[in-house]
């Protein structure tokens, strides 16, 4: 019997976002833990200015131990997936390397990564990716657009505004809808990037000028006091639920260091302390939150719960982090889903995906 040949699986990293370092702190330790007798790792850092550049091992990083100095090296390898090319890649430096892509599995967040725009150009280059497509990648990074969804599915949500750079925007009346303290969040971007809590009017104004640096679309939402618990989801057309874990920050507020940087930043308890029908609401919740909003594959679902009881969605997260202290992993770990294993899975769902749509009719 002829040896089951190993599949090609290109790691997308790095990328045009604000999320960069902890992009490439995700793609190591997902390329650490990939099991080396199934899988060929082809290694894709993206730079800050977008170029796609080849990696020959995993000797990609600078200061890969330190998360805030964390950086890629150099390479002059540059290369390019196009369309209808079923994952050839390509080298626009080395005119003869041609690399045959099985599977990408994109370790990319925040904006041109996690957006659905990345996701556009592999499903026109025809090749099979982890993760939710285009749809489900695109509202699930708009804030805005994900909230009226949830809200539409009757799912219980925070109150929020949003606004455009060219919208009147009235400090009061926001004051008087959404009361103070009000958390402002540009609509498009992760981490807790460009997030701020502000608690007077003055503060308000600040906020509001920051979240306008990283996106042309803000979103201001009412103080939600309670728990913060998050809650994997990982499948296709019939996902399954995690345990939910709980975040305890040690700061304000979860932030971007606390989340990827700081191992003193939060305290988190997997699985979290809450009773077992407030866990089945949570798990029953997260799965109709990621059917809502068309994500596929993977996600986190983050969830608010009130000293009443009441479980409200926060966001969902369709590329969540796979840092060494994400919660991802670790919440799928506690659910009897080794970090090996919940990699063979999202592989063999995105080829599954990729089938099932290839069965599609579309002349």
């Amino acid at each position: 019997m002829p040896k089951k040949r190993k599949l090609n699986i290109a790691i997308l990293f790095g990328g045009r976002s604000a999320e960069h370092e902890m992009s490439l702190q995700s793609a190591k330790n997902v390329i650490a833990a990939l099991d080396n007798k199934k899988y060929h790792p082809i290694l894709i850092g993206i730079s800050k200015s977008g170029e796609w550049m080849l990696y020959e091992d995993a000797a990609f990083l600078l200061n890969a131990e330190n998360p805030r100095l964390t950086a890629r090296d150099k390479t002059s390898n540059i290369v390019a997936l196009t369309p209808q090319s079923s994952g050839k890649l390509i080298s626009l430096t080395h005119p003869t390397l041609r690399q045959k892509i099985d599977v990408v599995f994109p370790v990319l967040h925040g904006t041109f990564g996690e957006d659905g725009t990345v996701q556009g150009l592999l499903k026109l280059a025809h090749v099979p990716f982890v993760g939710a497509g285009v749809l489900g990648s695109a509202v699930g990074m708009d804030k805005d657009i994900m909230k009226r969804l949830l809200r539409d599915a009757d799912i219980p949500i925070a109150k929020f505004l949003t606004f455009r750079r060219t919208d009147p925007l009235n400090i009061d009346a926001v004051i008087k809808k959404l009361k103070l303290p009000i958390f402002v969040k540009p609509a498009n971007l992760g981490s807790s990037v460009g997030i701020a809590k502000a608690k007077t009017a003055h503060e308000l104004k600040r906020a509001i000028a920051d979240a306008f640096r990283y996106d042309k679309k803000i979103i201001m939402e009412e103080y939600i006091l309670g728990r913060e618990l998050e809650c994997a989801v990982l499948g296709n057309n019939l996902p399954i639920a995690s345990v939910p874990g709980e975040v305890i920050p040690q700061k304000e507020f979860y932030s971007y260091e606390a989340k990827y940087i700081d191992e003193n930043g939060a305290i988190t308890e997997i699985p979290a302390r809450i009773p077992q029908r407030t866990m089945r609401t949570i798990q029953n919740m997260a799965i109709k939150t990621f059917q809502t909003l068309s994500a596929e594959g993977f996600a986190r679902v983050d969830f608010f719960l009130t000293p009443r009881g009441k479980v409200i969605v926060n966001e969902i997260n369709t590329i969540p982090g796979f840092t060494a202290i994400s919660m991802y992993p670790k919440l799928m770990e506690a659910s009897g889903v080794s970090y090996a294993e919940l990699l063979d899975e999202l592989i063999r769902l995105a080829q599954e995906r990729f089938t099932e749509e290839e069965h599609l009719q579309y002349h």
